[in-house]
C-alpha cells in the first residue's frame, strides 16, 4: 500500500522503510518526552507531541494511514527543538527520524508554482551562495538607512502581505559592516594554546558581525590564534529542517572541503543550531563512499566556542560586569549537542554577574530557524511565554548561543514594549576583557 501527500501524490515505498522504520521501533511510548515538548505543552494534544508524532510516522511507514493534510500539519508544527530527544530513557533519534520524514515529504509533494519558485530561490539560489547573501544584506542595509523602511511602515503597504510583515517586523537593524572570512589570522593574545578556525555561517556575518568580532577577541585572549576560511558556507541546517536533505549535502561537502585546508585546526562555532548540524555531518554523509570518512573526521573536530573555553580555563584577568542575566538554552545547543552547564560556569565566572534561572530555561522560545516566519502565530504564543519567564527572573539581560535565538527574543522584548538586553554568550565575555576597545591585533 502506498502512503499518499495531502494532494494525492504517491510516496515511493523505498522512502517509508528501511533505517526510518528502525529508528521509528525504538520508541516503547513511555510518554516521558511529552511533558518537555513545547507544542504538547501548549497544545494538550496527543498528536502535537513527540510520542504522537512518532505513531503517526511510522503508522505512515506502514502503510497504515496516508499522508494528509493534517498528517503533515502535524509534522510542521515540530520545532525539532529536540527537547524530547534529550530525555528520551530509550535514546530515540527524534531529530534525525523527523528531518528523514520531512525529506520525504518534500520529494512527494506536489507545491504551487509559487512554493516551488520561493523554495528555488531560497534553498538553491540563496542560501548556498555568500556573495548574493551579501548583496541581500547590502540592499536590506540601504532599506533601512535611506528612509524607505519608515516610508513603507507609514504606507501600511506590508499589511497587505501578512508572510512579508512577519519577516520584515523580525528583522535586526544590519550593522554597516559585516564580518569578512579569510585574511591573515588574529594571533593569540599571551602564549599561544592552539589554532582554530571559526565557522562563520550565512546569516550571522551580516546580522551579528559583533558577535564574532567579539568570539575573535575572546579567543585571542585566551591564548587561541584564529582564522576563517574564506570558501566556507551556510551550514545547511535550514536546508535539512526543510526537507532539502540533497541540498544540505552538497553544502557539508563544501565545508568539509574547506575546512580540510586548515589542516587539524578545531572549528570552533557560536550558532548552536549551526554546531548540532556541523556535528552530524557524519550522518548526514553516511551514504556517500567519497565523503563518508571524511565527514567523520571534520565532526571530531567541531566544538562550540563555550566548550572551547571551558577545555581551558577561561583565561584573566576580567573587570567586573555589574549586571543581572538570564540564561536562555538555545535548543541545539542544550539538546542536540548536550551543552548546558558550561554556559552557565563561564557566566558564573564573569565578577559582577548575577545569573537568575528561569523556571524553563530549556523551553524552546519559538524561533526555531524559520519557524517564527513559517508557524508565526503559534511562534508568537511561545514567545510571550518565554518572555514571561524572563520577566519573572527580574533580569536586565538574557544571555544564549544561537542568532536565531537572540533575534526572537529581541523581538520578543519590543513585542512587549519593554526594556532588556540580548547578549550573545561571547559578547559578555568580551565586556568582560573590555570589548572593542581592547582589541588584539588581526583582522576583524
Amino acid at each position: 500500500m502506498l502512503a499518499v501527500c495531502s494532494r494525492g501524490e504517491p510516496v515511493a515505498p523505498e522512502l517509508v522503510a528501511g533505517p526510518l522504520l528502525e529508528d521509528l521501533a525504538r520508541c516503547v511510548h513511555c510518554g516521558l518526552c511529552s511533558q518537555n515538548c513545547p507544542t504538547y505543552a501548549e497544545t494538550g494534544l496527543e498528536t502535537e507531541s513527540p510520542r504522537g508524532r512518532l505513531y503517526l510516522m511510522r503508522a505512515l511507514a506502514e502503510g497504515r494511514i496516508a499522508a494528509t493534510k493534517n498528517f503533515v500539519s502535524h509534522m510542521e508544527l515540530c520545532l525539532l527543538c529536540r527537547n524530547c530527544e534529550a530525555v528520551c530513557p530509550s535514546g530515540v533519534p527524534f531529530g534525525r527520524i523527523m528531518q528523514a520524514q520531512r525529506a520525504q515529504l518534500n520529494q512527494a509533494a506536489r507545491r504551487s508554482w509559487g512554493q516551488r519558485l520561493v523554495r528555488a530561490l531560497v534553498f538553491r539560489r540563496l542560501m548556498p551562495h555568500p556573495g548574493r547573501l551579501a548583496l541581500l544584506a547590502g540592499l536590506l542595509r540601504v532599506y533601512q538607512r535611506s528612509g524607505l523602511q519608515r516610508l513603507v511602515r507609514g504606507t501600511r503597504v506590508l499589511a497587505l502581505f501578512p508572510r512579508l510583515r512577519q519577516m520584515e517586523s523580525l528583522l535586526p537593524a544590519v550593522p554597516p559592516r559585516p564580518f569578512k572570512a579569510g585574511g591573515n589570522p588574529t594571533p593569540a593574545h599571551g602564549p599561544e594554546v592552539g589554532r582554530v578556525a571559526v565557522f562563520v555561517g550565512c546569516v550571522m556575518p551580516h546580522l551579528y558581525p559583533e558577535v564574532h568580532r567579539a568570539m575573535v577577541r575572546v579567543l585571542a585572549r585566551n591564548g587561541y590564534q584564529v582564522s576563517a576560511p574564506a570558501q566556507q558556507v551556510c551550514c545547511g541546517s535550514l536546508h535539512e529542517h526543510s526537507g532539502e536533505a540533497a541540498g544540505a549535502a552538497e553544502l557539508a561537502r563544501r565545508n568539509i572541503v574547506a575546512f580540510e585546508a586548515q589542516g587539524d585546526a578545531l572549528i570552533v562555532v557560536n550558532a548552536a543550531g549551526c554546531g548540532a548540524t556541523l556535528k552530524e555531518y557524519d550522518e548526514l554523509l553516511a551514504g556517500d563512499p567519497e565523503f563518508r570518512d571524511r565527514a567523520t573526521r571534520f565532526v571530531e573536530r567541531v566544538v562550540d566556542v563555550s566548550e572551547l573555553i571551558d577545555r581551558s580555563g577561561l583565561r584573566g584577568p576580567l573587570r567586573p560586569v555589574n549586571l543581572r542575566v538570564t540564561y536562555q538554552d538555545s535548543c541545539h545547543l542544550a539538546h542536540a549537542q548536550r551543552v548546558t552547564k558550561v554556559p552557565r560556569a563561564l557566566i558564573g565566572q564573569v565578577p559582577g554577574v548575577e545569573l537568575c534561572e528561569m523556571h524553563l530555561p530549556d523551553r524552546c522560545c519559538g524561533s526555531a530557524g524559520i519557524y517564527n516566519i513559517t508557524q508565526a502565530d503559534f511562534s508568537a504564543r511561545l514567545l510571550d511565554n518565554k518572555m514571561a519567564d524572563i520577566r519573572s527572573t527580574g533580569a536586565a539581560a538574557v544571555v544564549t548561543a544561537n542568532p536565531g535565538c537572540m533575534l526572537q527574543l529581541r523581538a520578543g522584548f519590543q513585542r512587549a514594549e519593554t526594556d532588556g538586553e540580548v547578549l550573545h554568550l561571547v559578547e559578555l565575555l568580551d565586556r568582560a576583557y573590555g570589548g572593542a576597545g581592547a582589541q588584539v591585533p588581526g583582522k576583524q
